[in-house]
């Protein structure tokens, strides 16, 4: 039996009664193996950081998904967080770093809101606090009263870029996603390739204009994931590139 590629999950660092939790939604790791067809495994996110090339060393791709929390501001400007933001100081210490240098290495990348924002930080971008308070911009949020059905459910339409990754994978320019997010890009970091915007010109989509696998969306393509073309697409388009990731591993080994 040809073993499983593996990809790397790394985890929300979270204060639950008296102890600290290292975590990830289930709703990842369970698309990781329903729409990637890969084995997912959790990368601690500590203090201090681990050493992030021996982590890559071992797998095959990495799946950055999104969080309650949001990256501490300091790391793309100048501005204060805002009263009530929640951060993760650790997993903005891993992430920020593990990100290039996975690419470096040729790992796989596929990233989902707060990580599709990750990379775009990584990549020397910066965000927008609130999205729905500048000028122009529609509310992107959900409505935490809803059923999850609800918040996850179609929320608008995003314009998919001719010739992209996306476009290619649904062989159309259009596509209709979620909606979850309170924050978004505001300016694209560098080596970044826009893939998809909504209606509004926010950026939904990008890719890294290199040689490694490495797409990154502000939806939640992880919801139900084999109920849905689309995000089913995007997860299986990761797991072919985790696949070739472990094919070159194995001959190097």
């Amino acid at each position: 039996m040809t073993p499983l590629p593996r990809v790397g999950l790394p985890t929300d660092h979270k204060q639950i009664g008296a102890h600290p939790f290292l975590a990830v939604g289930e709703k990842y790791v369970r698309a990781v193996v329903d729409g990637a067809g890969c084995l997912p495994l959790l990368i601690p996110t500590l203090d201090p950081v681990l050493p992030l090339r021996q982590v890559l060393d071992g797998l095959d791709g990495l799946l950055l998904t999104g969080a309650v929390s949001n990256i501490e501001p300091h790391h793309y400007s100048d501005e204060s967080s805002y009263e009530g933001n929640l951060l993760d100081p650790r997993r903005d210490a891993t992430n920020l770093p593990l990100i290039p240098l996975a690419i470096e290495m040729g790992v796989p990348v596929l990233a989902i809101c707060r990580g599709f924002q990750e990379v775009n930080v990584a990549f020397g971008g910066s965000l927008y606090q609130k999205v729905h308070e500048q000028p122009g911009f529609m509310d992107h949020r959900e409505n935490k009263d809803d059923p999850l059905d609800v918040q996850y459910g179609p929320a608008h339409d995003i314009a998919l870029v001719q010739g992209g990754v996306l476009a290619t994978l649904v062989g159309d320019t259009q596509a209709t996603v979620n909606s979850l997010h309170g924050q978004g890009v505001r300016r694209l970091g560098d080596g970044l390739v826009v893939e998809a915007q909504a209606p509004d010109g926010l950026i939904e989509a990008f890719r890294h204009d290199g040689a490694a696998f490495m797409l990154a969306v502000q939806w939640h393509p992880e919801w139900k994931v084999v109920e849905n073309p689309f995000y089913l697409a995007i997860f299986q388009a990761f797991g072919n590139a985790c696949r070739a990731r472990a094919a070159r591993r194995g001959v190097a080994a």
